[in-house]
């Protein structure tokens, strides 16, 4: 199985960015967790700041992998190309995030790929990533 994890824009500050909303584990670290957790599943992680890259990659693997796994960051709540690259791919997208968006600031209580997403997890700290794993693994 082959998953590709992609964030967005700040989530390169795991660790270091607000630790008592994000925690205070880089995302390299959290890595090394997962790979050890599913040493059966090839992951391929991606991290850009920047919006058209993270559209770029989703073209560029949309078709090739079981699995998606996908925390846009602030794009989420604006980003209509996004949606639209989801959209357009075959490979199944779990969007995540590692805080409960909904008990925090309102613009953040709606999504715009949600509804081009399999799912969504939130609010799990960094396990919120695992739990996307095993949805895609169990191919709901």
């Amino acid at each position: 199985m082959r998953i590709q994890i992609i964030n967005g824009p700040n989530l390169n500050l795991l660790g270091k960015r607000e630790p008592e909303i994000y925690g205070q584990k880089s995302f390299e670290e959290y890595m090394d967790v997962l790979r050890g957790i599913y040493p059966d599943i090839e992951f391929e992680c991606f991290q850009s700041n920047v919006e058209g890259e993270l559209i770029n990659k989703i073209h560029e693997i949309g078709f090739l992998y079981d699995g998606i796994v996908l925390n846009a960051g602030a794009y989420t709540h604006y980003s209509i190309a996004l949606l639209d690259a989801i959209k357009g791919v075959k490979s199944p997208v779990i969007e995540v995030h590692i805080s409960n968006v909904h008990r925090r600031e309102e613009f953040r209580h709606h999504s715009i790929i949600s509804s081009a997403c399999k799912g969504v997890i939130c609010g799990f700290g960094l396990d919120s990533y695992r739990l996307a794993i095993e949805a895609l693994k169990a191919k709901i």
